[in-house]
């Protein structure tokens, strides 16, 4: 039985048991990994697994089961149960299947799918070359390991509106970790990367390299001083702003109005000239889909464009809530409801290199690392731990660590300046971000 027969089944089984509407859910995967640490296997894991998600609809009352058990000769029973559930849950006035869902198209055009499996021994040539480049640098004093994976995820969706489609995606990863230092002056740091074809992974033996440098340029860092300064965002950190954007207008948060952009639909919200676009039809991207948790195509929007916000992130709950249509936003896994996500967001790239966006910094700070989750969402305040290197003179000088950079949101958006390296490696990405009048709190 493929895939969608058995959840058309599931749909049936829940319309028998007096569901007034109902869809079904699979996620199937499956994964490869090897930690390596020091020439020697760690840990080497393979899994599988298999999940149905049934949600059945009595009005506007819903409840969800899922199982872990493929076999049809139990169908009935869970169906049976998630209408009794539904039975005695409240309620809910926004709740319900979409009103509307695009026709399923080929997942073919997107390429989400490499045929290439790797062996473990494969996996174990990728992470022990990684390893031995980081070690092979000089100032490097120990590892923390390399690892490298594969995986297949498989999704299929049957609504009893009549919706059926299914896809499924690779990936393929590799990471490594440096350490370099003794004992309390000891400083580590990384390098990754993950995509869904083989054939665009980064070269193992660069991704080691990359690790030791970047951990040998963190040793002996200082403390900076307090003031107010520029501060640019590396490329691997840059994209956190466009998280706390994309969470600030999610539809959901809108709806509750527990986001400090609540009120900011059609007005400026980032900087003149600054452009965030939302694609899920990305070929290769790692959240590329032909379709969401609801059975919309999604399509690729600008969600701000010359730094007016044109759009929330919506599914058809939060889309109701605000009088408004799903943007084919939603995301779901078996044992929950939809819920709005972005998928392949980044923000365009700028016309100025990094360095020249620094050129003209007297003293300020580039952010490598962030720690912490200091934002509040509905004022928009924020405030990070942090640690990179100071600025000076346009240039990259000494390291610092045990700081932090604080602002508001609303504020440093508004004075963004974006330089021109942006490089697909997330799902959501960002180039080198300058933002000016942060606060730097140190010594």
């Amino acid at each position: 039985m493929n895939h969608l027969d058995r959840l058309s089944d599931l749909v049936a089984a829940a319309k028998r048991a007096g569901a007034d509407a109902a869809d079904a859910l699979l996620v199937q995967n499956a994964s490869l990994s090897v930690a390596w640490r020091l020439g020697k296997i760690e840990q080497l894991e393979r899994s599988e697994g298999f999940d149905l998600g049934l949600r059945v609809f009595l009005g506007k009352r819903q409840a969800i089961v899922s199982s872990t058990d493929p076999d049809p000769k139990g169908f009935a029973a869970l169906a049976e149960r998630a209408v009794a559930m539904a039975r005695v849950v409240p309620e809910d006035p926004f709740g319900g299947l979409p009103d509307a869902f695009d026709p399923p198209t080929s997942p073919g055009p997107l390429d989400l799918v490499d045929p290439t499996e790797p062996t473990a021994e494969e996996l174990i040539a990728r992470a022990a070359t990684a390893e031995e480049a980081a070690l092979a640098v000089k100032g490097v004093t120990n590892s923390e390991g390399a690892d490298a994976g594969w995986g297949r995820y498989a999704v299929a969706l049957v609504m009893s509106n009549g919706f059926a489609g299914e896809y499924a995606r690779t990936s393929h990863s590799l990471s490594c970790t440096a350490l370099a230092g003794q004992g309390t002056a000891m400083e580590r740091d990384y390098e990754w990367s993950s995509v869904v074809h083989l054939a665009d992974l980064d070269d193992p033996a660069t991704i080691g390299r990359k690790a030791a440098e970047k951990t040998i340029a963190r040793l002996n860092p200082t403390r900076a001083k307090t003031g107010r300064v520029p501060v640019v965002y590396d490329p691997r950190v840059s994209a956190t702003l466009l998280g706390h954007l994309s969470g600030a207008i999610n539809g959901a948060a809108v709806a509750r109005g527990t986001s400090f952009l609540r009120d900011s639909l059609g007005k400026q919200v980032l900087a003149k000239g600054l452009t965030v676009r939302d694609d899920p039809t990305r070929p290769r991207g790692l959240r590329s889909r032909p379709f969401d948790g609801e059975g919309m195509a999604g399509k690729p929007r600008a969600i701000v464009e010359d730094g007016v916000l044109t759009t929330w992130i919506l599914d058809w709950r939060a889309a109701r809530q605000l009088g408004l249509a799903s943007t084919g936003h939603a995301s779901r896994g078996t044992g929950g409801p939809p819920g709005p996500a972005p998928t392949n967001l980044w923000l365009e790239k700028g016309a100025l290199t990094p360095a020249e966006l620094m050129a003209d910094i007297k003293e300020g700070l580039y952010v490598t690392d962030l720690i912490g989750m200091g934002v509040n969402g509905v004022t928009g305040d924020y405030s990070r731990g942090a640690a990179g290197f100071m600025i000076r003179n346009g240039a990259l000088a000494e390291p610092v660590s045990e700081i932090t950079i604080a602002g508001n949101l609303k504020e440093m958006f508004l004075h963004i300046t974006a330089a021109n390296d942006l490089v697909f490696r997330r799902g959501s990405d960002a180039p080198t971000i300058r933002v000016d009048g942060m606060t730097l709190a140190g010594t």
